[in-house]
């Protein structure tokens, strides 16, 4: 694989089953998609759903390295989920697992597959409070101002 590595950063949540583990497990598989490292890694924050139902969600945010371009990188997102369990009987219903890509470099994209940056990114405490803790760069002071009375808190220290 001869493409330059991207810095990526990708969103995980889950409110079905043993959301943390499975989020957990998520990460370690990001780690293994061909040319791709996670870098860096968020703790587990538990979020009531937003825009959504069911239980809360457990969420993270990793930063990782990849040579995948984006599409094939959403490509392998959606096929973890699939692994993962993941159904889609209507918007926003419970998950198994949910992967977004948040930012892939400094891509702008707009398709019927995939928008970049992630077009709802700015309004969720769930993205952003993690975002903010791996990359701060990236998350400006109004934004962070903007989601405040979202139900956000840590679930779990990773130790990372």
């Amino acid at each position: 694989m001869s493409r330059e590595a991207v810095v990526a950063f990708v969103g995980l949540g889950a409110n079905l089953g043993d959301a943390a583990a499975c989020v957990i497990t998520a990460m370690s598989d990001l780690d293994r998609l061909v040319g791709t490292r996670v870098t860096c890694r968020s703790r587990l924050y538990r979020s009531a759903p937003y825009q959504a139902s069911g239980p809360d969600f457990i969420n993270a945010v990793v930063e990782i390295s990849t040579r995948l371009s984006a599409p094939d990188l959403l490509v392998a997102l959606q096929q973890l989920e699939l692994t993962a369990g993941r159904v889609r009987p209507y918007p926003n219903a419970p998950r198994t697992l949910d992967l977004d890509l948040l930012l892939y470099g400094s891509a702008c994209v707009v398709s019927s597959q995939l928008t970049l940056p992630h077009p709802r990114m700015m309004e969720r405490a769930f993205v952003l409070i993690p975002l903010a803790e791996i990359a701060p760069d990236r998350v400006d002071a109004a934004h962070l101002a903007a989601i405040h009375g979202q139900d956000i808190s840590v679930f779990h220290d990773l130790g990372s």
